[in-house]
């Protein structure tokens, strides 16, 4: 048995109203959070990127894990906004976390799924035997350019999942990708802002790619919908994973404990995972989640995963540690943000 043994998050304390972006620029707030389906956004702080809040998540996830510490082979982390153009990440978070010097690193870029597809390579390293246990973060502080669409969901936060075959709480079953060259969202070298196609990127886009890499893992591992306990899919706004999980035959009670975009926002390559963290809070024995991230550029990997006995040991409180928080208005949001593209 392979998968996660243990996880960790980070969600900065602040947040933003969506109706305070829209005030500033003339535009009606309620009908923003209407269309958008999104209240707030979390916002990470002057003194908060990629690195910190990674650490943060890492840090959680290796909490009393000494032993755990010192065997792992792998260390990568996914992100789109990394604080530098040349200089890894991940071996500064390794170094922050004492970890050995034995141990393969890298950073990984794929938009919204970076994350995602270094979890599934961490399965297969620790699979063939190649490490022990590995080391997967997921961390974005994403920006967008004042009053374009971007502006009203791009959020941050982090999360943090350690691989092994060793005391498993949350089985890797089975995994499918589906990818593809479909610019729908770019930020070229020395671009600080990102730029998208609009309404391109939902159905030649998010849509396609995972309804084709979930139906891909159902055939695969000869399942249905109604055979998962639970459905977690990438979350760029709120509608977008509404409709997937209704496409591909998924129910309201099956998504909604993962749906937590309404109030963070999207936390881009940490989105959908955070979506799973959510999950982690309730799940019990034996009980199975699917799960779909999307990437722009483009890609999807589909997860199924089952609950082991190890579950209860490794549970995190969620959904009250995100209402710790604090509410700042336009001009203070425009600086922090302002803090990754100087």
């Amino acid at each position: 048995m392979i998968g996660i043994i243990s996880y960790g998050f980070y969600i900065p304390r602040y947040r933003i109203k969506l109706e305070e972006i829209a005030s500033a620029w003339d535009k009606c707030g309620e009908k923003v959070e209407k269309s958008l389906k999104i209240d707030e956004k979390a916002v990470a702080g002057l003194d908060e990127d990629v690195l910190t809040m990674g650490y943060e998540a890492a840090s959680q996830a290796l909490l009393n894990k000494a032993q755990i510490k010192k065997k792992i082979g792998a260390v990568f982390i996914g992100s789109e906004t990394f604080p530098y153009a040349v200089k890894p990440v991940s071996t500064s978070i390794a170094s922050w976390l004492s970890l050995s010097n034995n141990y393969l690193a890298y950073d990984t870029q794929f938009a919204c799924k970076a994350a995602t597809g270094a979890l599934i390579s961490s399965y297969s390293m620790v699979k063939s035997q190649d490490v022990d246990f590995a080391l997967v973060i997921a961390s974005d502080k994403a920006n967008a350019r004042p009053q374009d669409a971007l502006e009203y969901s791009a959020a941050s936060g982090a999360n943090a999942w350690v691989i092994g075959r060793e005391g498993v709480a949350l089985e890797i079953v089975d995994w499918s990708s589906y990818s593809s060259d479909t610019p729908d969202f770019w930020r070229r070298s020395k671009v600080d802002y990102p730029s998208h196609a609009g309404r391109f990127t939902g159905d030649p886009a998010y849509f396609k790619h995972i309804f084709e890499s979930s139906k891909n893992l159902l055939k695969k591992t000869k399942m249905q919908p109604s055979d998962f306990t639970y459905a977690v899919f990438h979350m760029p706004n709120g509608n977008f994973p509404l409709k997937i999980a209704k496409t591909l035959g998924f129910t309201h009670d099956q998504l909604a404990p993962s749906y937590i975009v309404p109030v963070l926002g999207n936390s881009y390559s940490a989105s959908a995972l955070m979506g799973l963290v959510a999950v982690l809070e309730k799940i019990r024995l034996g009980e199975t989640i699917f799960f779909a991230s999307y990437g722009s550029g483009a890609g999807s990997d589909a997860i199924v995963f089952k609950a082991t006995k190890h579950i209860n040991s490794v549970r995190k409180q969620f959904r009250s540690k995100i209402k710790n928080k604090k509410y700042i208005n336009y001009a203070t949001y425009l600086r922090y943000m302002e803090s990754i593209v100087m």
